[in-house]
């Protein structure tokens, strides 16, 4: 009755619905992995006897029965009681039948489980919202509805919250295959922090140095310049000082990188926790609609996040958007809240907080990369779910996009955090995830217009459609117009 197709959820609902409708719930099949092979430091640590009590606040929209179940069980299996004050589900106006009166009388069994519903479709942001004002407890935490807490989950982040009002807390998220259910657990000394690039676009990485030989490590907290969104943790108190979230903003989108920045730029700290791991489905795409009155949602939340948080460096943003801003709406009242808490500046969290993004305004060349002996251009698209990115050759449209490229003084040919890498295909180049060791995404843009890399030089092939590496002879074929300047954003 209630089997639904993977086009639904974008996940095996058959691996998920292992039950019975009103049956006893199994847990998620771990038999492919270790998902609790956490190590004895995380199992054995002690925490203070009076930490804060949480609410547990979970947004869903038509999502699948026994994901959703699943969800709110590991939580109230892997939760101390004295630390779990409630659970609030909030029904963003699912149409499924399912997740209404169904929902209601399974969710009776359980006192600690309050559901609310929207009147209307409100998208994540303020659905979360609509959790928030429902719940009572000290501590918020948000989780999606398509997870698993693992065992020894909570404690370390309420610890953490419980040293500092102002501490932001993520767990480590671990990857839920979205065909088998089987966790992939991630040890500690592998864990991946946040980052973003100029596109405003959330990203993972490697701690830097600095942090991987932080006292304690690797089972310390460890700072985290931006986080996913999904799941974390914050005090009420320090939530409220930061003015909570933008509620002018549409479904979801961005909103993670303003609560990112001002964490950081408002007096707080953003952590990842090593010791707590939550398991994740991740799915390609949504398998809702979004339902938003605006074209572009996710563009009108990050040019309101851009307007009151990243100052000067907005324009490295509007220039990718061909200064296409459109209406973002009146953002008085986020800015009123940057200056009533005397935030720093956004100068300052790239040079404190996060050093190792790159700026294009630092490049040693940038623009488009135009061979001499045609008008065409070095263009490339990169998906990191792709094994090989290649990069291509095209008419020079002078429009940046993929056709915008710096080099860096590390000898990196990039654009955003996509990187030639000459490891891809063999005689070619390729784009893959920068990660700045040198090697096989080393190129030298030489002083007599070549592209070198490991001895060999960038041309095009015969009909000007490929790009190979072939041996250095010198031709205009080899020879690449690149404007050997840092890259200046316009701003109008």
């Amino acid at each position: 009755m209630y089997a639904q197709s993977y086009g639904c959820f974008l996940f095996s609902f058959a691996a998920c619905l292992s039950v019975s409708f009103f049956g006893s719930l199994k847990p998620f099949n771990h038999s492919f992995s270790r998902p609790y092979s956490y190590s004895r430091r995380c199992k054995t640590q002690s925490f203070s006897s009076n930490l804060p009590r949480t609410a547990v606040i979970i947004c869903f929209h038509n999502e699948a029965w026994s994901a959703l179940l699943r969800s709110v069980h590991s939580v109230l299996d892997y939760s101390p009681k004295e630390l779990l004050q409630e659970i609030i589900l909030v029904d963003d106006f699912s149409s499924r039948d399912y997740l209404k009166e169904p929902l209601e009388i399974y969710m009776r069994q359980l006192p600690v489980v309050k559901i609310v519903r929207t009147k209307r479709r409100e998208g994540l942001i303020r659905a979360r919202m609509v959790g928030t004002n429902a719940s009572t407890a000290e501590v918020l935490t948000y989780l999606d509805s398509h997870i698993e807490c693992t065992p020894g989950w909570l404690e370390p982040l309420l610890e953490r919250i419980k040293a500092s009002k102002s501490n932001v807390v993520i767990p480590i998220i671990e990857i839920i295959n979205d065909q088998d259910l089987s966790i992939k657990a991630t040890q500690e000394t592998s864990v991946q922090v946040g980052g973003f690039d100029w596109s405003l676009t959330f990203t993972w990485h490697l701690p830097p140095k600095r942090d991987q030989i932080r006292p304690g490590a690797p089972y310390s907290p460890i700072m985290s310049p931006t986080m996913a969104g999904g799941l974390f943790a914050i005090h009420r108190d320090f939530f409220a000082y930061l003015g909570y979230y933008d509620e002018e903003m549409e479904v979801w989108g961005g909103e993670n990188l303003e609560l990112s920045f001002k964490t950081w730029m408002c007096g707080g700290q953003l952590e990842t926790v090593v010791c707590s791991h939550v398991g994740h489905i991740f799915r390609s795409r949504s398998p809702y609609s979004w339902e938003s009155k605006r074209a572009s949602p996710v563009k009108f939340n990050l040019v309101r996040l851009a307007e009151t948080w990243l100052d000067d460096y907005k324009y490295l943003y509007y220039d990718s958007l061909n200064f296409d801003l459109g209406d973002y709406g009146d953002i008085s009242s986020r800015k009123a809240i940057r200056e009533r808490n005397s935030c720093k500046s956004f100068q300052w969290y790239l040079d404190t907080i996060y050093p190792e993004l790159f700026l294009p305004t630092r490049a040693l060349a940038s623009g488009d990369i135009e061979n001499m002996a045609s008008s065409h251009c070095v263009d490339g698209a990169f998906n990191d779910k792709i094994p090989d990115n290649l990069v291509k050759l095209y008419p020079c449209h002078r429009q940046k996009g993929n056709q915008l490229w710096f080099y860096t003084d590390k000898n990196e040919i990039r654009r955003h955090d996509a990187c030639f890498d000459g490891n891809i295909k063999p005689g070619h180049v390729g784009l893959f995830s920068c990660h700045g060791l040198g090697g096989t995404q080393f190129f030298e843009y030489t002083s007599d217009n070549l592209i070198k890399h490991n001895s060999k030089c960038l041309e095009p092939n015969s009909d000007f459609s490929d790009l190979v590496l072939s041996p250095c002879t010198g031709s205009p074929r080899q020879q690449w117009k690149f404007a050997r300047e840092p890259y200046q954003p316009r701003k109008t």
